[in-house]
């Protein structure tokens, strides 16, 4: 078989979709992309664009309401159009979706679009149902998935009797409403309790543990901080046992009590887009949906890969990106791998979260003997001239090499610093050598060389830009 002759479906049109489909071309194979709803997935429709749009409005609305510098720059309670900021947020991303998403697939002649929802018929054929009911059959050679996820909606009684919102209602929503109850305590649930919360709403989270569990308990107890001084009510092992809705009212009744609300966001997780493509009749493995992939991105089924949401690696787009391209290759004749070692995850809150490698707990179950240093943003020249000085700097070493294996921030710019803790981790370096690099001085990356700095000394000792 040429490659010319190599006839490549993919399912989906997202992130990880779309990576493999021009991946798959660029290599010489003709691609048949199926898709049944909007091009582009997630991500840039109603995932990671929207919400950041939304997250940076809010941020401006709450330096114009309160900043460092109040003395010197006079604050002002802004006035917010939440209508006019959603056609805005909403221009960008249609503009978005048409140049990186509709316009590249125009333009690639090796890549015919068919919309309609597909369905496996064996480990060669799917099924389209097309928009108007008709139904057509497609071969192929190799085949990717990448349908990606929708929110997961929790069977709590009287829940799907009201007009709860989800991420993505949320986001499309032109109200700001005056009191908000945020189910979940995960990336998405905080991201967007923040954001209302300082567009106005009055906001309470309600965290079947706590915020961000999987995440070093320092980053929870550094978050709740932060909102709690912002007036963001965190209610920590709380879960809503029935809910209401009456007279344009939510009532929510809790192991803490009666809560009532105008609106309530559900955001406790995500749930694969795979229920109906039929996998279990050709033999594709899953777990509660999730499409189980090895490194190679293939299914148990030779010949058909999966990458994204919808299978059981990390649901972040830049993973699902990588992963389609890797399995684009290798349905191409080639070998790759999807290595996620030292895989950054990045939580846009403010101050932001961001984490790479191993947590100390992670490190010491992993069998790790560990020596680890915090340091508090006071330390940080970036942050004392910023006059904001909450979060940290954690990075996790082994103790007898000083190899690095993980950092974590909480800090205004984490998100920038952490990929520099991510080349660090690449390169296998220890504490020693990060501390004996050059970082610009009056950065906050410059936190990564002054905690490591803390292995051997104390900084608190040093000149401003000590080397």
């Amino acid at each position: 078989m040429s490659d010319n002759d190599l006839h490549i479906a993919v399912i989906g049109s997202g992130g990880s979709a779309m990576a493999a489909a021009l991946k798959s071309a660029e290599r010489g194979a003709r691609v048949t992309l199926i898709e049944r709803g909007t091009i582009g997935g997630t991500c840039v429709n109603v995932g990671c664009v929207p919400s950041k749009i939304m997250i940076r409005a809010a941020h401006v609305a709450h330096l114009r309401r309160r900043s460092p510098f109040d003395e010197g720059i006079a604050a002002v309670e802004p006035t917010i159009d939440r209508p006019r900021l959603l056609a805005q947020q909403q221009a960008r991303v249609d503009e978005l979706r048409r140049d990186k998403y509709e316009g590249i697939l125009d333009d690639n002649s090796a890549i015919t679009v068919l919309r309609g929802e597909a369905r496996f018929i064996d480990a060669n054929t799917v099924q389209v149902t097309t928009p108007d009911g008709t139904e057509r059959e497609v071969r192929f050679d190799r085949a990717f998935i990448g349908t990606g996820a929708r929110p997961t909606i929790p069977p709590v009684p009287g829940l799907s009797d009201t007009p709860y919102w989800t991420s993505a209602t949320a986001l499309a929503s032109d109200t700001i409403p005056d009191r908000l109850i945020v189910i979940g305590a995960s990336v998405v649930a905080v991201e967007l309790a923040q954001a209302f919360a300082r567009l106005g709403s009055e906001v309470t989270i309600l965290a079947r543990s706590r915020l961000l569990s999987r995440q070093d308990p320092a980053v929870d107890e550094a978050i709740q901080t932060a909102f709690k001084a912002e007036g963001v009510k965190v209610l920590n092992d709380t879960q809503a046992s029935q809910i209401s809705y009456t007279n344009e009212e939510f009532v929510l009744d809790t192991n803490a009590g009666e809560l009532r609300a105008d609106q309530l966001l559900v955001a406790v997780g995500r749930t694969p887009n795979t229920d109906r493509l039929n996998l279990e009749s050709i033999g594709v493995e899953t777990d509660r949906g999730s499409v189980i992939v090895n490194e190679q991105l293939e299914t148990r089924v030779p010949g058909i890969y999966a990458s994204g949401d919808c299978t059981n690696q990390p649901q972040f787009v830049y993973v699902a990106a990588a992963g389609g391209s890797r399995a684009a290759i290798n349905m191409t004749g080639g070998d790759a791998r999807l290595d996620l070692s030292a895989m950054p995850e990045v939580v846009f809150t403010e101050p932001q979260i961001a984490t790479v490698g191993l947590s100390e707990a992670d490190a010491e179950a992993s069998g790790y003997v560990t020596d680890s240093r915090t340091l508090t943003l006071d330390n940080v020249p970036r942050a004392l001239v910023n006059f904001d000085t909450g979060g940290f700097i954690k990075m996790v070493a082994e103790r007898e090499s000083g190899r690095l294996l993980g950092v974590q921030s909480v800090a205004g710019e984490a998100g920038e610093l952490i990929q520099t803790a991510v080349m660090a981790l690449r390169a296998r370096m220890t504490v020693n050598e990060i501390a004996d690099e050059l970082f610009p001085y009056l950065t906050m990356v410059e936190g990564l060389k002054l905690c490591a700095q803390t292995f051997t000394k104390d900084v608190k000792q040093l000149s401003c830009c000590a080397g």
